[in-house]
């Protein structure tokens, strides 16, 4: 059957056709292969075409079919629900900014350059950093661009990263630097402590070192400066992940010396969303050959001609701004609505609550291991953790998670047959920690 037969009945189908120089509305599909065209009308089961509320009533019948969790997930993996409350989501969708694309022409778009502005000093703050950019996709890509900008700086064509560092980061960085003749080296880590170990690692020829903070198993790195050190004994670039959550309570990167800083601000008012998206932070100490060598857009502050305060981009290496072979990337870092949720949540907690909050997701995580480990489960790794850590199991975890979800709770994400990795945070209440203990015992 033909795509024109789709279509209403419009009289000015041929004209317009001819405008755009096809000879058909099938032709417009040519791009499509063969096999994957739909060769017949779109049937959703009923045999004939749907009214408006009919297919409404469709929808929501289909959605009734799905199965709501009684709690928030403990599955983690980088990923962590947090409570991101409702003053975010109603700043954020006000049309100024939710409807807000990339300032291509800045000077236009002052109230949206305000607050990127404010959210690169709240992150500068919070990491103890002195640049940073305005915004990325997420963590993967920061760290990407992170490890690319070392490559450039010091000509070199190997990195090391620790092999505990996150699953989904890893394959990130190996597709991105896949093609530019970069090496990735894996420092491996501590199988009782779970912390990671360089001191075997050859450095010779090294671009960056990378450390994150706390690792994938939610362990903690006991002193991520070794890095800085070791970069430094090696002219290298030194870069460290860390979570906003643990910077708030644990030394952020700027204490430690490191040259760029990456994370991700999902922690910070962006719910899971099914992966997406999320908010990119890199983070640079203040070093022309670092600063000059970042992705994307900076904003600063200026006066207008009339001495009256003003927002700019002061930064602008991508290659929609300048000659493709100058440009440090080509990705488009359109995460602004993004990072004004990061700012407007950083605004509403302020210094003193973000503290109070990364203790809280400490003190609960404690608690829950406190009760998984009673209750028959083995902590993994013997070493200090934050937020997420490592349970294993004298039994297949297929068995419990099946157990947990039968009661409409989401437990852990599966490293192994015998080990899964667990996430709580400040929205998991103490019933449904004790309730998970109790499908451990009993299971």
């Amino acid at each position: 059957m033909s795509f024109r037969n789709w279509l209403p009945n419009l009289t000015r189908v041929d004209e317009m056709l001819k405008t755009i120089g096809v000879s058909s509305v099938d032709e417009l599909f040519k791009d499509i292969p063969e096999e994957l065209r739909l060769k017949r009308p779109l049937d959703v089961g009923f045999g004939r075409a749907l009214t408006e509320p009919e297919i409404i009533k469709t929808i929501e019948m289909l959605r009734g079919k799905n199965v709501s969790l009684r709690y928030p997930p403990f599955l983690g993996a980088g990923a962590c629900p947090h409570y991101v409350p409702e003053a975010v989501k109603f700043i954020i969708f006000r049309s100024e900014f939710y409807t807000a694309y990339t300032p291509y022409q800045p000077e236009i778009s002052q109230g949206l350059l305000q607050a990127l502005y404010e959210y690169q000093g709240i992150m500068a703050e919070l990491l103890e950093m002195e640049v940073v950019n305005a915004s990325l996709y997420d963590w993967s890509t920061a760290l990407a661009e992170a490890l690319l900008m070392a490559v450039r700086i010091t000509g070199k064509n190997k990195v090391v990263v620790p092999e505990a560092m996150n699953v989904y980061h890893k394959e990130v960085i190996r597709t991105w630097l896949y093609g530019r003749g970069v090496r990735i080296v894996e420092a491996p880590y501590d199988k009782e402590k779970g912390t990671t170990d360089y001191s075997n690692v050859d450095m010779s020829d090294v671009a960056a070192i990378y450390v994150q903070q706390p690792n994938f198993f939610g362990v903690l790195e006991p002193d991520p400066g070794i890095v800085t050190d070791l970069a430094k004994s090696h002219n290298a670039i030194s870069i460290m992940g860390i979570s906003p959550l643990a910077a708030s309570i644990f030394k952020p990167p700027g204490e430690h010396g490191f040259d760029l800083a990456v994370s991700d601000g999902q922690e910070l008012g962006i719910p899971l969303n099914f992966g997406g998206p999320y908010v990119g932070v890199l983070a640079s100490r203040w070093d022309g050959r670092l600063v000059r060598q970042m992705p994307g857009r900076i904003v600063g502050e200026t006066v207008d001609a009339q001495g009256n305060r003003a927002y700019t981009l002061v930064l602008q290496t991508r290659e929609q701004f300048t000659r493709r072979e100058k440009a440090t990337s080509n990705i488009t870092t359109n995460e602004s609505l993004m990072a004004i949720a990061v700012a407007v949540y950083a605004s509403l907690l302020g210094y003193h609550g973000l503290r109070e909050l990364g203790k809280e997701v400490f003190n609960r995580s404690h608690y829950a291991l406190e009760r998984f480990t009673r209750a028959g489960a083995k902590k993994a790794f013997s070493s200090e953790f934050f937020e997420e850590f490592v349970l294993e199991f004298d039994k297949d975890y297929d068995r419990i998670a099946e157990s947990l979800l039968l009661r409409r709770i989401h437990g852990g994400f599966k490293l192994d047959n015998r080990r899964a990795l667990f996430c709580v945070t400040e929205v998991h209440p103490k019933e449904a920690i004790d309730e998970v203990a109790e499908v451990i015992e009993n299971a």
